[in-house]
């Protein structure tokens, strides 16, 4: 019996700095990934928000789940900045996690000064054209 291709959630098993960002996706650790990602203290996951116009706690399900290794979660909008729902805000917070929404690229820069200082930083970044 033959398998087929095995199609996974995209996941990257570390910590890894954001080298570029546009047409609609990232490249980290020499590779490259269209959509959205999220990048934790586990790793670089694949996301897709619900909306990006109107995020959800449930759209940041595995944030809360490592909410114990992370002080600081960056959210890039995308191109427009916009401000967390007040419900998404109220769950971070009871998790002690400080959020700060951004446009992508500024979430991008600062993640990555965040993370070459070793902080316990996250990020939920929406992909730009």
């Amino acid at each position: 019996m033959t398998a087929g291709i095995v199609m996974r959630a995209a996941h990257f098993p570390g910590r890894a700095p954001i080298d570029a960002y546009g047409n609609g996706g990232f490249r980290f650790a020499d590779m490259s990934h269209r959509g959205s990602l999220l990048c934790l203290p586990s790793g670089i996951y694949g996301w897709e928000p619900g909306s990006p116009a109107a995020l959800s706690a449930d759209d940041f399900a595995r944030v809360l789940d490592e909410a114990a290794a992370i002080e600081i979660l960056l959210v890039g909008m995308g191109s427009e900045l916009r401000r967390l729902p007040q419900p998404l805000r109220d769950a971070l917070r009871a998790e002690r996690i400080s959020a700060d929404s951004m446009s992508t690229g500024a979430a991008v820069r600062t993640y990555n000064v965040l993370l070459a200082e070793d902080r316990a930083v996250a990020a939920a970044l929406i992909a730009v054209d």
